[in-house]
């Protein structure tokens, strides 16, 4: 009743009461999950190339942003000393400006001296005349003008005392103002210049503080839409290889259903066999046949171990199932199961009635993989163990 019960759990009842045999309706869907594991695998194995080639990206993005960080760095310290530039060319301008408003001032004061001197003069000049001196208004007439005037030296000498201080007073106001006048011509064009190289400056920095933004904002783009990819990526691998957990383990309810139905005893493994080599025995039994004796038409590549039919086989180490074959394919081996160690160690289990484990899957030692069966060139139940190193069959009682 607990078997018919775990059929029907398995597999739909079909019409009129009657039921197929398990074996005949779980052979097509475990090939179906086989194809399923295996494409999943694929695409797995997919995941893990864009995941390499993510990593190496970023790899390589990571020294390209060591070399921005160094322009980075060079940036600050320029911004650092531009402003320290503008600083101090604000001080002298605000210097220049400050020298500039004092000429400035002193320049009209100079020039109403000036007018004030020429106006005394010009009074004085009057009296002269008037107190009928023609020899001097001579002189005054043949001047070129009042700058002339004021240089000639008879004009000094003929004039008095107090002419001649008015006559210093509008000398050395002209002069002052004309001094005053280049000197401010001088500071305004410095300020000109200043200004401009202030502004220029400010221009700079702002340049350089745009293309630090720029390149800060990159590094950040580049590094943060890597990382997401990355991310994305590893969770579809992990999503994936859920998937095939729950395909192998499917898988292995129907193997377990296909063992149930089968018309073997159900033998139990029996003990674990344990040589002096690292690996353990396979099956319990004696040997029947030894590695390297001449059989018709060939050398025997392994050791044949007499085990009654369905028989439990172990994994001789832990490893990865790396080839299962039927019987159709396996060319005498019958069904046939490899199982690899390491990248130059493999074991091989033939003649089985029945696999336990399925393609790609991750086995432990003495896992049951497999059962003791009769197929292919075979005349008897028995297991054929061989042990492969770099595909070369050798003595497998070197490792038992």
């Amino acid at each position: 009743m607990r078997f018919r019960a775990l059929l029907w759990g398995l597999v739909p009842p079909l019409v009129a009461g009657s039921l197929t045999p398990v074996g005949t309706l779980a052979q097509p869907g475990l090939s179906t999950l086989r194809d399923k594991i295996q494409t999943t695998q694929g695409r797995v194995a997919t995941k893990k190339g864009a995941e390499r080639v993510l990593t190496t990206q970023i790899t390589a993005y990571n020294r390209r942003i060591g070399s921005l960080q160094g322009d980075i760095s060079h940036l600050t310290v320029r911004v650092t000393r531009l402003q320290a530039d503008v600083d101090g060319k604000r001080a002298v301008l605000s210097r220049t400006q400050a020298d500039l408003r004092f000429q400035r001032a002193r320049l009209a004061r100079l020039r109403t001296r000036l007018i004030v001197a020429r106006r005394t003069l010009g009074t004085r000049l009057v009296e002269l005349y008037q107190s009928d001196r023609p020899d001097l208004v001579t002189v005054v007439l043949d001047s070129k003008g009042f700058a002339d005037l004021i240089e000639r030296e008879e004009f000094i000498r003929r004039i008095g005392e107090q002419d001649r201080h008015i006559i210093d007073l509008v000398a050395t106001a002209r002069r002052d103002a004309n001094s005053a006048s280049q000197r401010l011509a001088v500071l305004e064009k410095r300020q000109r210049t200043i200004t401009a190289a202030v502004l220029g400056q400010r221009n700079e920095i702002a340049g350089a503080r745009t293309l630090l933004v720029d390149r800060r904002s990159g590094y950040e783009a580049v590094r943060q839409a890597r990382a997401d990819a990355l991310a994305s990526t590893r969770a579809q691998r992990h999503e994936l290889e859920g998937t095939i957990d729950n395909l192998r383990a499917q898988e292995a309810k129907i193997q377990r259903a296909l063992a149930a139905s089968s018309g073997s005893p159900g033998l139990p493994a029996g003990p674990i066999r344990v040589g002096s080599g690292a690996f353990i025995w396979p099956v319990n039994g004696p040997i029947t046949g030894v590695f390297g004796e001449q059989r018709p038409g060939h050398v025997h590549q392994g050791v044949d171990i007499s085990a009654p039919d369905g028989t439990p086989i172990r994994a001789a180490a832990a490893g990865t199932v790396s080839l299962i074959q039927g019987v159709a394919a396996s060319g005498g081996y019958g069904n046939f199961t490899c199982v690899s160690h390491s990248s130059s160690q493999a074991t091989c289990y033939a003649h089985q009635s029945r696999f336990g484990t399925s393609m790609g899957a991750r086995v432990s030692q003495g896992q049951v993989i497999g059962y003791v069966g009769n197929t292919g060139h075979s005349f008897g139940a028995h297991l054929h163990f061989e042990m492969r190193i770099n595909g070369i069959a050798v003595n497998p009682m070197a490792y038992l």
